[in-house]
């Protein structure tokens, strides 16, 4: 008997695993950080942590639309 799974419950599966999995590159990530590992400029750091917010504000934005999405009229 197969069951089919909701979009609610697919959605806190998948979006519980992802962000796992970002949240556990950020980690590693964070690891480049020992100075006594690697070298690095602030330039550098200033580089990556922007690509990193730049993309992190694109999410909020189609989590924003996605929300906010009613093609109907209002008076």
């Amino acid at each position: 008997m197969e069951t089919s799974e909701s979009k609610k419950d697919r959605f806190k599966r998948l979006a519980s695993s992802r962000t796992n999995a970002v949240i556990e590159k950020l980690e590693i990530l964070g690891n480049c950080s020992n100075r006594s590992n690697y070298e690095y400029t602030e330039e550098e750091v200033k580089q990556m942590l922007l690509a990193i917010e730049r993309k992190l504000n694109e999410v909020k934005v189609l989590f924003s639309q996605a929300a906010s999405k009613d093609n109907s009229f209002h008076f």
